[in-house]
């Protein structure tokens, strides 16, 4: 914070202190748009179930988190908010206004607030991994080594020769061998990911991808098969995947406002279209990082969370191979004070990043819109290893 103040005049025995205060001054520089009057940081109650309190109160420096806004200014990010939690109490939220891409909106400058939902993108594949984990713990699926066409009988037309071998298990981790290729431009005719939009029936696409490589053999990324397990729950569950997902995770967190979108062929996207609050994504990050409970309430068990954030396959080819992966979600690690901090995270195109840090007992959010950025992402990993974690004063 920068303060300033003119100089002090004395005139003969008495002082007389000429002040001259610039209101936005006493403000923290980072404070942007929509949060003047308030300190720097400082979240809004807005009666969504958080606890709201001071870094300081939880053991965090809140000068340090205020310079968030400034880093980001320095490297010239498109980020929308960044989100800090702390022993289960919401510390630090800051929102800015900027360029977007919403999902069914158009393209252009929008503000951002604690009430504004975001898109998730592919940390919606995360999502539906909890699902998935509390239709097993609901019996509605026996487990993750059921065989994936159990659940889709009538696709043999279409199936290529490997797929018998395929459980849920592998669609979880990304391992199921299929052929599949999302790393190409999005024009390029042979991106996958372009047909789960554009095909009339995208599960059967993905039932007729080719199987390249034996189960558990060979890591890929790949959003077809959450779309199948999407389509599972909604199988097992006699419900849309919006609807499971309202009444089995989202009502007990106090999440209200969100959308779950569909793609133009009226599928909905169990890999990508999630929308929510910043401060809502944070709660699925509180989930994990309480082992499945929310106030007190087992919303998915313990096990699952568990299973779930286990490291199973280096994730090749993210990140320079650095990351991990589990049941749709990675693992990886920030270089903090010379120490190691292990994380568990939610990523989604453009920036959108839930970290989950268990030894500290720590969640940041962030959203952003670096879509096609070469530093994609980058920017939430560099405030929460190079601002977040440090202002952390104590390591309980």
């Amino acid at each position: 914070m920068r303060d300033q103040f003119s100089r002090f005049t004395i005139l003969g025995a008495g002082l007389v202190l000429a002040l001259s205060i610039s209101v936005s001054n006493l403000r923290a520089e980072s404070t942007p748009p929509g949060q003047q009057g308030q300190a720097c940081g400082a979240p809004s109650p807005i009666d969504d179930g958080w606890e709201i309190s001071s870094p300081d109160s939880v053991g965090m420096d809140g000068a340090q988190l205020c310079t968030t806004a400034a880093r980001l200014e320095q490297q010239a990010t498109a980020v929308h908010s960044v989100v800090v939690i702390r022993h289960g109490k919401l510390v630090f939220e800051q929102y800015f206004p900027g360029y977007d891409q919403p999902w069914g909106q158009t393209d252009g400058q929008y503000e951002f607030t604690a009430t504004t939902k975001h898109d998730m993108r592919s940390a919606t594949k995360s999502v539906t991994s909890l699902l998935v984990g509390i239709a097993i713990d609901r019996k509605l699926i026996a487990g993750v080594d059921e065989p994936v066409l159990k659940f889709f009988p009538d696709t043999i037309a279409v199936r290529q020769p490997g797929w018998d071998a395929i459980t849920l298990r592998h669609l979880l981790t990304m391992s199921s061998g299929i052929k599949w290729d999302e790393a190409l431009a999005w024009t390029d005719p042979k991106n996958d990911g372009p047909h789960l939009v554009t095909e009339l029936d995208p599960l059967k696409y993905v039932l007729s991808r080719p199987v390249a490589a034996p189960p558990d053999k060979l890591w890929t990324y790949n959003g077809g098969g959450t779309e199948l397990l999407g389509n599972i729950i909604e199988q097992v569950s006699k419900k849309s995947l919006e609807a499971f997902a309202r009444e089995a995770l989202f009502q007990p967190l106090g999440i209200a406002d969100f959308e779950w979108k569909a793609y133009k062929n009226g599928k909905i996207a169990a890999a990508a279209g999630l929308r929510l609050r910043p401060r809502d994504a944070a709660k699925i990050g509180q989930l994990v990082l309480n082992r499945g409970q929310w106030h007190g309430q087992q919303v998915v068990s313990a096990d699952w969370i568990a299973q779930s954030i286990a490291p199973r396959f280096q994730a090749v080819g993210y990140f320079g191979g650095t990351l991990f992966y589990g049941y749709q979600w990675w693992m990886g690690r920030s270089l903090a004070g010379g120490k190691e901090i292990k994380w568990v995270g939610a990523f989604g195109w453009g920036g959108q990043r839930i970290f989950i840090v268990p030894e500290l007992d720590l969640v940041m959010m962030a959203t952003a819109a670096q879509y096609g950025q070469p530093k994609e992402g980058l920017a939430a990993i560099d405030i929460l290893s190079n601002i977040v974690i440090p202002s952390v004063r104590d390591a309980h």
